[in-house]
């Protein structure tokens, strides 16, 4: 099918605000509660009021029985769009060239209610008789296509898809439109597509197009179903009795759109304020390099440890994706082609992460009960209700069994996941104190992102790296060089805290194996890592649905590297969670040939989502089930007790 793709280049409102791939047309516009105002807040592009003529006055209702005297056209629709197309200087929508179209609804006969309204609109010539203007179209008892030439070329007409135009006529026509149930009889906007309604439509919208006009339907179904469903037949206007839910839906388009392969992209930062003092000068995602040009590659275990006796357990790799729903790992596997190395995970669990003080958990109290596997507290950073007592975090309880112990985020390394595994505070946000906790530190790794955290004088007078040297680090700021630099090492690599692109989607992946390959040469008694995916929770606080699915596939692969690393020796239970899940993710569409998915955020903040449990080798299937979250390090620990 054809996309009529010239015609809405030309109507797409241009300001960032809204950015549709439809327009909204805001159907008997006059019955919403502020007409006119609403459907304009809402970037209708369309409005409709239906007009009748009265005692020489045209007032604005469905029914004879609907009209009032103060209900004219003239104060509700004529005045305010005057006002506001003047005071915006020639345009209707400040730094957009968007053209609103008045949609006119003759209810009276044509003549003489169509001379009446041309007669009012001429008194305002810059508005409506001129191109750059308000498009006013006529509907409803238009007058006979054969009469379209007798009325002023600032006049367009509602066409009927039914109707044969002459080229002459057709010109004078803005949209074809007709009614919805003339094509599908059936459906009603729920589910799929009944067959024998859509052909009938495709093909009336193919005609359309294939006479370069944009089309409509009324008397059609209204919905989330109806708006992506329509969206993909091609319908370029889609009739709205409920502009801010079908504006809210549309609005931001491509933040709520990821396919698979290069695509058209507007440029632009999809960022957010939300995030806390350590992750606050986060850049952004930038839009056009969010995308991948092919399906990643996944790995398949060789579940030869897998399920083994916890008594082989050697090495522990904790996974934590922040902010990793079940619905943002779905999202990455539609998109490649139903294919993720953790889905191939067969132990799974279910976890709730509510804290002590709250509902709803955040990445402080999530993160310290998978630290520690006690009762947490929002924003506490493995510390007790008040801080006044620090609860230590399985980094000290491996370290006490003679093992070594990393900790590498792909974010901030004074972030709350990160930091929990070293850190003590009551406070997340308290990131000079919990930096400091480096110099006192007993884990053998710390790697992320932050180097304005210890280069340089802090505030309270200590040189960082002098007390790193003296706690026995070396500090780098390679993270591609943590195997090549022997003993403890704090990395700090700013690189972590960008945001994947394809370049570098294998960056978490390849620390991952390079954190491995270190602790497992160096420490012959087994090691704990714990590996963090930081910037799923950032797409979801910046509701930014392709930085969500890029960065879970980068994730991924870095699941693959514990996981063959798990096969090479079957001594290393490998664990992959969350600490919470961020912005509701719902998952409304998607196309599983093209790896297209259309997922929209419910909420820019943290929810009380459950979230999943994968484990994989020796000990796995003590994690399949469903509990509180304090059961995960509790378990870790009795199982590498035996």
């Amino acid at each position: 099918m054809k996309r009529f793709s010239l015609f809405l280049a030309l109507l797409l409102p241009l300001g960032a605000a809204a950015q549709h791939p439809v327009l909204l047309h805001s159907h008997n516009d006059y019955e919403r509660t502020a007409p006119f105002w609403e459907a304009y807040s809402q970037h209708c592009v369309s409005i409709e009021a239906d007009l009748h003529l009265k005692d020489g006055i045209l007032l604005v209702g469905h029914d004879l029985k609907d009209l009032k005297p103060e209900r004219d056209f003239l104060s509700m629709y004529v005045l305010p769009i005057v006002k506001t197309f003047r005071e915006n200087g020639g345009r209707m929508w400040k730094g957009s060239d968007q053209q609103l179209q008045l949609m006119v609804e003759l209810k009276s006969n044509t003549e003489p209610q169509l001379s009446t309204v041309i007669a009012l609109l001429e008194q305002y010539p810059d508005v409506f008789c001129t191109p750059d203007g308000v498009r006013v179209t006529i509907t409803g008892k238009t007058p006979a296509s054969k009469d379209f030439a007798k009325y002023p070329k600032w006049i367009w007409f509602d066409g009927d898809l039914e109707e044969v135009y002459t080229q002459g006529q057709l010109e004078r026509v803005a949209l074809l439109s007709d009614n919805f149930r003339r094509y599908a009889k059936k459906w009603n906007g729920k589910g799929n597509f009944i067959p024998d309604d859509k052909k009938p439509l495709l093909e009336a919208i193919e005609k359309a197009h294939s006479l370069g006009k944009p089309v409509r339907f009324w008397n059609a179904p209204e919905g989330t179903t109806v708006y992506f469903t329509f969206w993909k037949l091609g319908i370029d206007y889609i009739n709205t009795d409920k502009p801010a839910t079908a504006n809210l839906f549309f609005s931001d388009w491509q933040n709520k759109n990821f396919t698979m392969g290069r695509h058209e992209v507007e440029a632009g930062v999809t960022g957010t304020r939300k995030l806390d003092k350590a992750t606050r000068n986060f850049s952004g995602f930038q839009n056009e390099k969010l995308q991948l040009s092919k399906p990643i590659e996944t790995y398949t275990p060789s579940y030869e440890s897998d399920g083994a006796c916890p008594e082989k357990i050697k090495n522990v790799i904790l996974m934590i994706g922040d902010g990793m729903g079940v619905n943002q790992i779905v999202a990455g596997a539609y998109a490649n082609n139903l294919d993720l190395t953790l889905l191939k995970v067969k132990s799974t669990g279910i976890q709730f992460y509510n804290p002590q003080d709250d509902f709803i958990g955040d990445s402080a109290s999530g993160g310290s009960t998978l630290a520690t596997g006690e009762p947490s507290w929002t924003r506490h950073i493995s510390a007790n209700f008040d801080g006044s007592e620090e609860i230590s975090p399985m980094t000290d309880y491996f370290k006490a069994l003679g093992k070594a112990t990393g900790v590498v985020s792909l974010g901030d390394i004074a972030d709350a996941t990160p930091a929990v595994f070293y850190g003590h505070t009551s406070e997340r946000d308290s990131t000079e104190l919990i930096t400091s906790y480096m110099l006192t530190s007993d884990v053998d790794l710390i790697c992320g992102s932050g180097r304005d955290n210890v280069e340089g004088r802090r505030a309270d007078g200590l040189d960082m790296r002098k007390g790193l040297k003296e706690n026995g680090y070396s500090y780098i700021t390679d993270a591609l060089a943590i195997d090549k630099t022997p003993g403890k090492v704090v990395c700090l690599d700013n690189r972590m805290g960008a945001y994947a692109t394809e370049e570098t989607l294998d960056f978490l992946a390849d620390i991952t194996r390079a954190s491995i390959d270190k602790l497992s040469k160096e420490s012959p008694d087994g090691f704990f890592l714990m590996v963090e995916g930081a910037k799923i929770d950032y797409a979801g606080h910046s509701e930014c649905f392709p930085a969500s699915v890029v960065e879970q596939l980068g994730f991924d692969r870095a699941i693959a590297q514990a996981l063959r690393f798990a096969d090479s020796n079957g001594e290393t239970l490998v664990v992959i969670t969350a600490d919470h899940e961020t912005g509701g993710l719902t998952l409304l569409d998607g196309n599983l040939e093209t790896g297209h998915v259309l997922g929209i955020y419910n909420s820019d903040d943290h929810t009380p989502t459950v979230v999943p449990v994968f484990a994989y080798g020796p000990g796995s299937r003590e994690f399949i089930g469903t509990y509180n979250n304090t059961y995960i390090a509790q378990t870790i620990k009795k199982l590498v007790s035996k």
